[in-house]
């Protein structure tokens, strides 16, 4: 294929932008500066320990959550390469307690971005696959610093979003509402060329991604419903399943988008007042977004995960998520809620699990 019949990012943009005749850009502003500190991350994780860019930083983030060097440096790129160009009035990161306000003198655009710099950190220095997460939201009042309830928008608000996985080739997947499609980094040209149309999740999936490790703490119908996959094809499902578990959502989201699947990250027991472990605003749902532009389903477990209304900026949430029928299992399992005798309090309807209102 020549050069010249390549369709990068950018033109990609543009050509979207022309079925939208009334709109200026300033989506697409926003969405080229996310590509180009994607770019710029990616250089960062490539040269690791060249750079001494391994190991733990000196801080903790919100969540208490020893950071990593690179997360701090993912998170300065995405701040530096987007606060300036008018495009965003504010942004959030899992790395910032709080939203953050442009510095004096930056214009305020009418979006906000949100973002997990670098997602799947723990696997950087053992040269995992890492990547990066965003969400765009509109600013509620445009041109002026946001104020923390304007990020508080349920998933079905979204105006795009996407992830960058850094592994064996950089890739930059993104949905603005039509579709998901995927751009593969080309290291010669510093472009994004779009290599991936309209990506579909096969309805059903012999594939399943959790980690077991947590299964003493799992609610009875996700026990009920790993069980089931683990019996295989001796057990009711008359199939047999094969197991993954990466522990970077981004990896997981790409592998589930590539070629099916389902992934489980559930509420449990382990720690009860935490009802899940991922955060909802800047890795549930863009994550949802796009599997559901891309014909799957994404689910708290018990609904819909679009329409869960945010009550925090950092708030946590149990995430299930992948080929159509393995969710819509999942889910009514959950609502059948403890099928055995009642003689196991923890997991029963009227134990300490309850659906959630």
């Amino acid at each position: 294929m020549l050069l010249t019949d390549r369709t990068t990012f950018t033109e990609f943009l543009i050509e979207a932008r022309r079925t939208h005749p009334q709109a200026r850009g300033d989506l697409n502003g926003v969405l080229t500066s996310v590509a180009t500190a994607c770019k710029a991350i990616s250089r960062a994780v490539a040269l690791g320990s060249l750079a001494d860019l391994l190991g733990d930083a000196d801080a903790s983030n919100t969540h208490g959550e020893r950071q990593k060097k690179l997360d701090l440096v993912a998170n300065d790129i995405f701040i530096r390469l987007s606060q300036n160009r008018g495009y965003v009035a504010g942004m959030a990161s899992e790395e910032i307690a709080g939203p953050y306000l442009l510095p004096k003198g930056c214009p305020r655009g009418k979006y906000l971005l949100l973002f997990d710099p670098l997602d799947g950190s723990s696997n950087i220095d053992v040269n995992v696959s890492v990547g990066s997460i965003f969400s765009v939201l509109r600013a509620p009042r445009p041109g002026r610093d946001p104020k923390p309830e304007d990020f508080l928008q349920p998933g079905s608000a979204q105006v795009a979003a996407g992830y960058a996985i850094y592994g064996p080739s950089t890739m930059l997947v993104l949905t603005t509402g039509a579709g998901v499609h995927a751009f593969t980094l080309d290291p010669l040209l510093g472009e994004f060329i779009l290599s991936h149309r309209d990506l579909r999740i096969p309805e059903e999936t012999r594939e399943f991604a959790i980690n077991t490790s947590n299964s003493r703490f799992w609610e009875y119908p996700v026990q009920r419903y790993v069980g089931e996959c683990l019996k295989g094809a001796s057990g009711a499902r008359d199939k047999d399943f094969n197991m993954r578990w990466i522990a970077s959502l981004v990896a997981e989201t790409h592998r589930i988008l590539m070629r099916g699947g389902v992934f489980l990250y559930p509420r449990d027991n382990k720690r009860p007042d935490v009802p899940g472990r991922l955060r909802l605003t800047y890795e549930c749902n863009p994550v949802a977004l796009l599997v559901e532009q891309a014909g799957g389903c994404a689910s708290t477990g018990y609904k819909r995960m679009l329409e869960v209304q945010p009550g925090s900026l950092h708030q946590k949430i149990g995430f299930v998520f992948g080929s159509r029928a393995e969710v819509e299992r999942i889910e009514r399992y959950h609502h059948e809620g403890d099928t055995r005798d009642s003689e196991q309090p923890l997991f029963a309807q009227r134990g300490l699990f309850r659906a959630p209102a």
